[in-house]
C-alpha cells in the first residue's frame, strides 16, 4: 500500500491560520463600566471606525464598586479617568492617528441610559476645549 502523500498539508494549514488571523477582530477595550445603550429611533452607523474614539461612562463593574462606589466614572481606553484627563486623552488619540485623518476624527460616547446628564454635559466641554466637535451618542434600535 503507498504511503499518504502529506507534502501539501503545511501549506494548507498556513493557508487556515492566514484566513483566522484576518476576520477574527480582538476586542480592544476591556469595559469597566456598566453600559447599557439607550434606545433611539434615528440611527447611522459609524463609517469608518478607525476614526473613532470611544469615551465610555457608567456605574463601575461589581469587581471596582466596593472601591469606587456606585456612581458613573468615566473609562478611557482600559482606565477610569476624570473630566480633567479627556482633553489630554484626546490630544494623544488625535496625534496617534495620521495627519490626514486628524480633521474627521469623531468622539462616540457611549453612556449608561441611568447616567445623569451633569457628567456628560462636563465631558461635552472638555471636547469642546480639546476642539474635538463631532460627536456621536452610541444607542440601540427602539423596538
Amino acid at each position: 500500500m503507498p504511503a499518504l502523500n502529506t507534502s501539501s498539508l503545511p501549506d494548507l494549514i498556513f493557508t487556515l491560520l492566514f484566513f483566522f488571523m484576518i476576520v477574527t477582530t480582538m476586542r480592544e477595550v476591556t469595559l469597566k463600566v456598566e453600559f447599557r445603550a439607550p434606545e433611539a429611533t434615528e440611527l447611522e452607523k459609524l463609517e469608518k471606525k478607525s476614526l473613532v474614539t470611544f469615551i465610555y461612562v457608567g456605574r463601575p463593574t461589581a469587581e471596582f464598586r466596593a472601591k469606587l462606589g456606585d456612581e458613573s466614572r468615566i473609562q478611557l481606553n482600559d482606565s477610569f479617568a476624570e473630566v480633567s484627563e479627556i482633553q489630554n486623552y484626546i490630544i494623544g488619540e488625535r496625534a496617534s492617528m495620521k495627519e490626514e485623518d486628524q480633521p474627521l476624527m469623531q468622539v462616540s460616547l457611549k453612556v449608561d441610559r441611568d447616567t445623569r446628564m451633569g457628567i456628560v454635559t462636563d465631558i461635552k466641554e472638555a471636547l469642546r476645549q480639546a476642539y474635538a466637535l463631532k460627536i456621536n451618542y452610541s444607542a440601540v434600535e427602539r423596538q
